[in-house]
């Protein structure tokens, strides 16, 4: 089983977009906390527009069978990226011509969505490593 698989890279993306639900939250609660209604939507807002745009490319990005050929894979993650793109660019269009926001809660807790990417990379590594020491050790036993 490889880190790359694709129900594993599926599942890792949902898991993304779950993570960055939770951060939003916590963000926008804290700063509801210390700036008030306006810091705390805002800082809402910001996360929900990263996560959007996130679980669009988990949705499109993902689609295609893991029995696909690369082009057809390489093809649907374009289409993902795109559509996250576009959901991002549309909401904070939306966000900041429609209503009233503290632009620091929004961008830091947009900004504070990103640290999700890192620690899935991280888990990442840590299930590589943990399969290269295990192929490692089935080696050694195989070569006694």
């Amino acid at each position: 089983m490889s880190a790359i698989d694709l129900p594993h890279a599926r599942r890792l993306a949902f898991g993304v977009v779950l993570g960055q639900a939770g951060v939003t939250v916590l963000a926008a609660l804290a700063a509801w906390l210390v700036g008030g209604r306006v810091a705390g939507t805002s800082a809402l807002l910001g996360g929900g527009v990263s996560t959007a745009g996130s679980l669009a490319m988990a949705l499109l990005g993902f689609r295609s069978p893991a029995s696909a050929g690369g082009v057809t894979l390489f093809a649907t993650l374009l289409v993902g990226e795109a559509a996250k793109f576009c959901v991002i660019v549309t909401l904070f269009v939306l966000v900041l011509t429609l209503i009233r926001t503290s632009a620091a809660a929004l961008l830091a807790t947009y900004a504070a969505t990103f640290l999700v990417y890192g620690a899935a990379l991280a888990v990442l590594a840590r299930r590589g490593r943990r399969e290269v020491m295990s192929v490692d050790a089935m080696s050694e036993r195989e070569m006694q």
